[in-house]
C-alpha cells in the first residue's frame, strides 16, 4: 500500500529508517556538545568559539525558514483529485484579510470571484495557472464580455489557510483588476443555466417570485417595486423605457403593471450579461400575467366553525373592502396606524403579489375575515395581520403569523418584522409563540418586533404544521 493511499485511508505513514536517523543525530548532538563544553572551558580562545557558534545557529536557522517558505507550497505528488488549470474559472475583490481561526490542514472553503482581465489570448491562461500555483480549484467560471475587457466570475476552491486578501493580490499580480470576493457555499455549485431556469419556473409559478428570484439571480441586492401610482397620492415614479436603464450598480426595469423595479448593489457593477438575464425574468413575468397559487387548507376551529386560509390577490379586493366595513376603528387603527378612512387606500398595494405574499381567512359562507400579508421591503421583509373582531381570541392570527413566517424562511429571509401599537397585546403573543428571538424597539407608543429566522431550532418544520396543536381542531389540505 503506498504512502498516498496510506493516507486518504487515516493511517499514518511511518518509517522505521526515519527512526535510526533521528537517533543517531541525537547521540552526535549529545558528543558534539561535549566536545564544544571542553573546549570553552579549557581552550583559550572560549568566548570567541562561543561568538562564532552563535553566528553559525543564527545562519542555519535562517536558511532553513528561507528552504522552508519557498517549498511549503509545492503541489503534492500524486493523484490529489484536483482538476486541471484549464477548468479553472475567474472571480473578484476581498472582504477577509485574515486566515480562518477556524481552518485546519487539509480543510478547504468555498469561494465567489470576480475579476476583469483583459481581452487578449492568453491573460485568462496566466490567471488559471496562478490560481493552480496555489492549489486553488476552479469549479466554474463564466463569462461576462465588455466593451474594453472581460469579467470573469469564478467558483473557487481553496485551501483553508488562503485568505481572501491573499488571493485578492494573487489575482493581482495575474492581471486582475477590480477583483470582487466573498465565501461560497453548496447552493453555489448548482451551474448558471440550472439556476436560471429553477427561477423561471418558480417565477411562471408565482407573481411573488419576482423580486426573490431576482435577488438569487444577482446576489446580494436591493430591489425595490415602486407602483405607478404611490399610496397615499404621492410623486409616481421616473418612467422607464420598456429595454430598461443600467447605470452602472443600478438598473431599471419596467414592472409587468406599470410600474418600477430597482435593482441597486453598490459594492459591484451590474455587467451587461446579467442586465439581459434579469430583463429576461421580468418580460417572462410580464407574459404570464397576474397569477398565484390555488392551494387551500380547511381548518376546524375548537368551536367546530371550519375555515379556509388560501392566498390572496387583487381579485379579494371587494371581499377585503367588506371586512374593512366590519372591522372596528380600533381594529383598523392598530393595523394601519392612521386615519380609519384611508384604510381602503392600501388594500391595491397589499394584495398585488407584485410587492408580496397575501392569506386569506375565510369563512364556510366564503366571508373573508381574515388576512395577513408578507411584503417585500428592500433589504427587510414585514408581516402584518388583520382579523375581524367576532373572529379575534381564536388562534387565527397565530395560524396566519406562522405561515407568514414559514413562507419568509422558504424565501431566504433572515427575519422579519412587525410594526404595531406598544397596546397590541395580540399582536405581541402571536410573536412571542412563534419560539424565534426576539428583538423590541418602541418609540412614541409604535412598537417593532423583528423575529431573526436563522436562529430558528428546527427550519425544516415549517410553524404552520402545528396549525391543528395551535387551533386544537383537524386540518385539511386541498
Amino acid at each position: 500500500m503506498s504512502d498516498v493511499t496510506r493516507a486518504k485511508h487515516g493511517r499514518p505513514v511511518h518509517h522505521w529508517r526515519r527512526d535510526v536517523v533521528e537517533l543517531a543525530a541525537m547521540f552526535t548532538a549529545v558528543a558534539v556538545a561535549d566536545a564544544v563544553a571542553n573546549l570553552v572551558g579549557h581552550g583559550p580562545g572560549g568566548p570567541a568559539l562561543l561568538v562564532i557558534s552563535a553566528i553559525a545557529l543564527a545562519a542555519t536557522a535562517g536558511f532553513h525558514t528561507w528552504w522552508a517558505r519557498r517549498h511549503g507550497h509545492a503541489p503534492p505528488t500524486g493523484d490529489t483529485g484536483a482538476r486541471s488549470a484549464a477548468t479553472v474559472g475567474r472571480a473578484g475583490p476581498s472582504e477577509e484579510t485574515a486566515p480562518d481561526p477556524e481552518a485546519v490542514a487539509g480543510s478547504s472553503t468555498l469561494w465567489r470571484m470576480r475579476t476583469t482581465v483583459r481581452d487578449e489570448p492568453g491573460s485568462l491562461a496566466v490567471l488559471c495557472t496562478a490560481l493552480a500555483g496555489r492549489r486553488v480549484d476552479i469549479l466554474s467560471l463564466q463569462t461576462h464580455p465588455l466593451a474594453d475587457g472581460t469579467v470573469d466570475e469564478f467558483l473557487l476552491r481553496a485551501p483553508g489557510e488562503l485568505t481572501a486578501a491573499e488571493m485578492t493580490r494573487l489575482v493581482s499580480r495575474a492581471g486582475g483588476a477590480s477583483t470582487w470576493i466573498e465565501r461560497a457555499d453548496a447552493h453555489d455549485l448548482v451551474d448558471a443555466p440550472t439556476r436560471v431556469l429553477g427561477l423561471a419556473a418558480r417565477t411562471a409559478l408565482d407573481a411573488a417570485e419576482l423580486p426573490l428570484a431576482l435577488r438569487q439571480l444577482l446576489g446580494r441586492c436591493t430591489i425595490r417595486s415602486l407602483p405607478a401610482a404611490p399610496v397615499g397620492g404621492g410623486r409616481a415614479p421616473e418612467a422607464v423605457p420598456a429595454e430598461g436603464v443600467l447605470e452602472e450598480t443600478v438598473m431599471r426595469l419596467r414592472a409587468p403593471e406599470g410600474g418600477v423595479i430597482t435593482v441597486e448593489r453598490p459594492y459591484l457593477p451590474f455587467t451587461p450579461t446579467e442586465f439581459a438575464r434579469a430583463r429576461a425574468l421580468v418580460e417572462l413575468d410580464s407574459r404570464l400575467g397576474p397569477r398565484v397559487p390555488r392551494g387551500q387548507d380547511v381548518l376546524t376551529l375548537p368551536e367546530g366553525n371550519a375555515i379556509t386560509v388560501r392566498r390572496a390577490d387583487i381579485g379579494d379586493l371587494e371581499a377585503a373592502k367588506a371586512m374593512h366595513e366590519r372591522c372596528s376603528p380600533r381594529t383598523l387603527g392598530m393595523r394601519y396606524h392612521g386615519p380609519v378612512g384611508d384604510a381602503d387606500r392600501y388594500l391595491n398595494h397589499l394584495l398585488s403579489p407584485r410587492f408580496g405574499r397575501t392569506l386569506a381567512v375565510q369563512t364556510a359562507s366564503g366571508r373573508v375575515v381574515g388576512l395577513g400579508h408578507l411584503l417585500w421591503d428592500g433589504d427587510e421583509t414585514e408581516v402584518a395581520l388583520l382579523v375581524e373582531d367576532d373572529w379575534q381570541r381564536r388562534g387565527i392570527g397565530g395560524e396566519l403569523l406562522g405561515r407568514l413566517v414559514s413562507m419568509a424562511v422558504e424565501a431566504g429571509c433572515e427575519s422579519v418584522y412587525a410594526v404595531t401599537q406598544a397596546s397590541n397585546t395580540g399582536m405581541v403573543a402571536a410573536m412571542r409563540a412563534l419560539g424565534l428571538p426576539l428583538d423590541y424597539q418602541i418609540e412614541e407608543g409604535t412598537l417593532v418586533i423583528t423575529a431573526r429566522l436563522a436562529a430558528s431550532p428546527d427550519d425544516s418544520r415549517p410553524p404552520y404544521d402545528d396549525a391543528q396543536e395551535r387551533l386544537g381542531g383537524s386540518v385539511r389540505r386541498d
